[in-house]
């Protein structure tokens, strides 16, 4: 098996803020191609010395799309505040050319009715996903430095990447939060760069970056879908399915480097493989242990973290057959902390050690292992009978049928598949979205409460369904593709005087505000 690519992103997952900051991370990678501006070359400042707007990152992952063969750009979505959402497909000019063939090809490893076994022939598609937490600024550089680093140099190693791996990049999946964070510290940056902790540019002001425009953490998003930013990146995990998803975050100054495995996992009866969070993780987390025993730094070893709940970036994957790897780096988001750290004796792990990672440790024969596991995931959701020893779950809309539609359009957007007979919905829990109808459906026995769970203690209780489980396998019906047409809207009889509406319903209090907006007035009563 030829040399194969997997952990080359974690060599550009850190950054020096130095002005000599680019030179130190493509010293080795060279050479380069002259005529493909570099992101110093671009956005005429070395990388780290100020944070990057958004738009800024696009626009360099747009002109990498002009300039060069090996990249294309795509437009997945856009956020609240209509910034958009991109993903920068990286690989070789013959790869790009046959991209549909190889995703069709692809595709077949995550549909149960086939058998392919050419496990090895494929390339193997990566996603790198940055920057979900807007206040966790390095990603986003990092996305920079590591999209530069394929598309522009002829390395050797790097274009044996290129031939085995097709690498989609994602620099920011929350540009609102990043923006709202990246006003904000250079606002503040002082010069010369002051290192008082209690400096207004190391107190970030309320409601900081972290979140969305509407202050909703995205990283607890995966599973109910509400914000366009998540609805866009799972409408795109459906298209694709990769075979690995990394997912990259920042911590405190006080703290190490994290990469899996986590803690034991919280949950009694797990909904995902053991050998995800098991023989996976172990297999490759060896290749971090080593690089960081190599230069003395310190690591987790299972102390922390959890990847039960499935609305976790890092844990949703894991319920799509993929293998994602979860990375969290100590990195304080001030520049000048981060100057000063530069010159420490010690510095950040991710910074240093994984840099050589994928020069030390090529990992062979990962492609097939990856793809065949990602085969078993969904042939064993179809074959193998669930715990419970239930078949489907069956609902009927009950007294309020908005409310059921909203429910069936979270089933739809993780691919489950829907029933319809009568006035009866039903899910067969023998379909490849096995695990998600788990997390929909099944109430949990035993986890370790923590406030980004709670949506695990039955999805069902939000919307107030009305269940029944059953033994029969395929309970029949019609297959339902959309919301259109689950309920129909009544026109309400002309009132010379008001109208009364209780607010138990789901779309009661829209209609209320919808009211307000034309401008009529209106009063609650509680």
């Amino acid at each position: 098996m030829r040399k194969f690519l997997f952990l080359t992103i974690l060599s550009f997952l850190m950054l020096i803020p130095a002005a000599q900051a680019q030179d130190y991370f493509l010293k080795d990678q060279g050479p380069f191609n002259p005529d493909i501006p570099s992101p110093e070359a671009y956005l005429e400042y070395p990388i780290g010395s100020q944070h990057t707007r958004h738009d800024m990152m696009v626009a360099y992952f747009k002109m990498l799309a002009q300039v060069s063969d090996r990249a294309t750009i795509e437009t997945y979505g856009k956020t609240h505040e209509g910034r958009k959402l991109v993903m920068l497909t990286i690989s070789t000019p013959a790869n790009l050319q046959n991209l549909e063939t190889i995703k069709a090809e692809h595709l077949k490893y995550v549909d149960p009715k086939q058998s392919p076994s050419a496990y090895e022939s494929l390339p193997i598609f990566i996603q790198l996903g940055y920057n979900v937490h807007g206040n966790e600024p390095s990603g986003g550089e990092a996305a920079l430095l590591t999209a530069y680093t394929l598309v522009a140099s002829n390395n050797p190693e790097v274009l044996n990447y290129l031939e085995n791996g097709i690498i989609m990049i994602d620099p920011t999946i929350n540009p609102d939060g990043r923006d709202r964070h990246t006003q904000w510290a250079n606002q503040y940056k002082a010069n010369p760069l002051v290192s008082d902790p209690m400096d207004a540019e190391h107190w970030e002001a309320w409601p900081r970056g972290r979140t969305n425009h509407y202050w909703f953490d995205l990283n607890r998003d995966w599973l109910l879908g509400i914000n366009p930013e998540s609805r866009g990146k799972l409408k795109w995990y459906h298209q694709w399915y990769p075979n690995v998803v990394t997912d990259f975050h920042e911590m405190g100054t006080n703290s190490t480097y994290f990469f899996e495995p986590m803690k034991p996992i919280g949950s009694l009866d797990p909904i995902m493989p053991k050998e995800n969070y098991e023989d996976l993780n172990n297999l490759f987390a060896t290749y971090y242990e080593d690089a960081l025993n190599g230069i003395g730094s310190f690591y987790y070893t299972k102390e922390s973290f959890d990847g039960t709940y499935p609305g976790y970036g890092s844990s949703y994957p894991d319920l799509q057959g993929l293998w994602r790897f979860y990375l969290n780096r100590r990195v304080p988001a001030a520049m000048s902390k981060k100057l000063l750290l530069e010159r420490s004796p010690f510095r950040l792990p991710s910074e240093t050690n994984t840099l050589p990672v994928w020069q030390r440790y090529r990992l062979r024969g990962n492609k097939g292992t990856l793809r065949k596991y990602q085969q078993d995931f969904f042939k064993s959701a179809v074959n193998e009978k669930a715990p419970t020893g239930y078949a489907a779950y069956t609902f009927n809309k009950g007294t309020d049928g908005n409310r059921m539609k909203a429910f069936i359009d979270k089933l739809l957007l993780h691919e489950i598949e829907v029933y319809k007979s009568g006035d009866q919905y039903s899910v067969p829990l023998a379909q490849p979205q096995r695990r998600m109808v788990q997390s929909f459906f099944e109430l949990i026995k035993a986890i370790v409460i923590r406030y980004s769970m709670m949506p695990l203690l039955g999805v069902l209780l939000i919307f107030t369904m009305f269940l029944t489980e059953g033994k029969t396998r395929n309970p029949g019906g019609t297959p339902v593709t959309s919301t259109d047409g689950i309920t129909n809207v009544k026109n309400v009889p002309q009132s010379g005087y008001a109208y009364l509406m209780g607010l138990e319903r789901l779309q009661r209090p829209s209609c209320f505000v919808s009211f307000a907006v034309q401008g009529h007035s209106g009063k609650c009563c509680f």
